[in-house]
């Protein structure tokens, strides 16, 4: 069914508000995907808030040229059966959300992202995001780094104290 004017003025109105929110929209192929392997990369994906959408790339370019900020992004690589990967709270979600769905389905292949600053980034810069910990983890890193002196104060506290109650304990008996 062909899409009436006003369905694709609408969609490219999504993708355009998608990517202006976004901190990293990722381009790839998956061409040879099946269809319910695309709704488990859906899911998959939807859990680390990335919105994973196949649109035409000629709808896709229309949303790159009516953002301000992207108008000036190569869209040269935006040929053949693309799906695109946006997250507006994490940089590396989307690379990371493909490249472990990409392990079990060979099919899809990272052709490059379009960043908040307008930059295209090529497919090995990409795979070197997916590689990189999420945000989360590294405030788990930081937080762990920061509270472990504190915590080897403590337990080299109550150790000694521990100590001396025992050789107090020896004494008395």
């Amino acid at each position: 069914m062909a899409l009436t004017k006003q369905q694709k003025n609408d969609i490219v109105k999504e993708v355009s508000d998608l990517m202006s929110n976004s901190k990293l929209t990722v381009v790839a192929k998956y061409q040879g995907t099946s269809v319910k392997a695309m709704q488990a990369l859906r899911r998959q994906a939807k859990e680390g808030q990335t919105v994973v959408k196949v649109v035409k790339n000629r709808l896709v370019i229309k949303a790159i040229a009516a953002n301000d900020v992207l108008k000036d992004v190569d869209t040269g690589a935006l040929e053949g059966q693309l799906l695109y990967a946006f997250n507006s709270e994490d940089e590396v979600a989307p690379a990371q959300a493909l490249a472990n769905f990409a392990k079990t389905n060979p099919t899809i292949e990272f052709v490059g992202a379009i960043n908040a600053e307008g930059r295209f980034l090529a497919a090995d810069e990409v795979k070197t995001l997916s590689t990189l910990p999420s945000k989360p983890q590294l405030i788990a890193d930081v937080i762990a780094t920061l509270s472990s002196p504190v915590n080897d104060v403590m337990g080299a506290l109550s150790s000694n104290l521990h100590g001396l109650l025992d050789a107090i304990e020896a004494n008395a008996s």
